[in-house]
């Protein structure tokens, strides 16, 4: 299914006490989709899933919603390594109008292949939204196999998935054996163009935050042909999405965010802010833009 080529993966905005801010929030959600956004991924890992309550997701999707107004998809993060969490959720995230909901892999119980099968069918059975599968294993551990995807994409209503694995051999065998309608989407900014060549359909970006419009002129060069322009523009932005993550993520992009003038407020414990030696190195970085 097609939800767009650059979707960005979106930062939850808080204030200076650290609680959920809708107010920031309309405002990112305009800024981004004035900067080359498709699409929107709401409450995954870059949102800070793991730290946001039911209530405050319920509250981010609805506010979401309502602020897109139906201009690009929104997806929600409703997976979590609870299936029937993921459901209630799920159900939820439809009930406020959500256009589709992305499962990530069920992280810390590490369970089989076909454990995995079940529960994403499970959750897929009681929605009628279009579902985005998210593999990353880097975060959860346990890896979804290219035979799992490939199974998982005869399912109606699964027509999707973000893959952060970086095995350009396992995406492809997955692009070549789903259905045509089935997408793939890198989940890694550096993969971007890559994935694109063996017939991925775009990115679920971090970067995109701060060079989306970039993003969107490198997927239409190499969209009309001009390979070689979408080759260069890929390795010029390759220190920027690189910088994106020289701490663990959200906290350099909203770092960066900061610095352009749109403050989305810092990130939860565990997590923490940059440190000065790593706020030089991305205000470096971001001087190439």
């Amino acid at each position: 299914m097609y939800f767009g080529k650059v979707l960005t993966a979106m930062v939850t905005p808080f204030d200076g006490e650290g609680n959920l801010d809708l107010d920031r929030t309309t405002e990112l959600v305009n800024y981004l989709l004035d900067n080359g956004t498709d699409g929107l991924v709401v409450a995954g890992t870059t949102g800070e899933s793991p730290t946001l309550s039911h209530a405050e997701k319920l509250s981010l999707f609805k506010h979401v919603v309502e602020v897109v107004d139906k201009r690009v998809p929104v997806i929600a993060g409703t997976g979590s390594n609870n299936t029937e969490a993921s459901i209630k959720l799920t159900k939820e995230a439809e009930a406020v109008g959500i256009d589709a909901a992305l499962l990530v892999t069920p992280y810390y119980n590490k369970p089989s292949q076909q454990g995995l099968i079940q529960h994403f069918n499970e959750v897929a059975n009681q929605t009628t939204l279009p579902i985005m599968l998210y593999n990353i294993p880097g975060r959860s551990v346990v890896r979804i196999q290219p035979e799992t995807v490939i199974e998982l994409a005869q399912t109606s209503n699964i027509v999707s998935i973000k893959d952060s694995t970086g095995d350009l051999d396992a995406i492809s065998s997955i692009i070549e054996s789903t259905p045509d309608d089935f997408s793939l989407y890198s989940g890694d900014d550096s993969l971007t163009l890559p994935i694109l060549s063996i017939g991925g359909e775009g990115i679920v970006s971090v970067a995109s935050h701060v060079i989306g419009q970039q993003l969107q002129e490198m997927v239409t060069a190499y969209e009309q042909g001009n390979v070689k322009e979408a080759a260069n523009m890929h390795r010029k932005l390759q220190p920027i999405m690189k910088g994106m993550f020289i701490a663990p993520s959200p906290t350099p992009v909203k770092a960066a965010l900061k610095a352009k003038g749109l403050d989305v407020g810092n990130v939860r414990l565990p997590l923490i802010d940059l440190s000065s030696e790593e706020q030089k190195q991305l205000f470096e970085i971001l001087s190439w833009i």
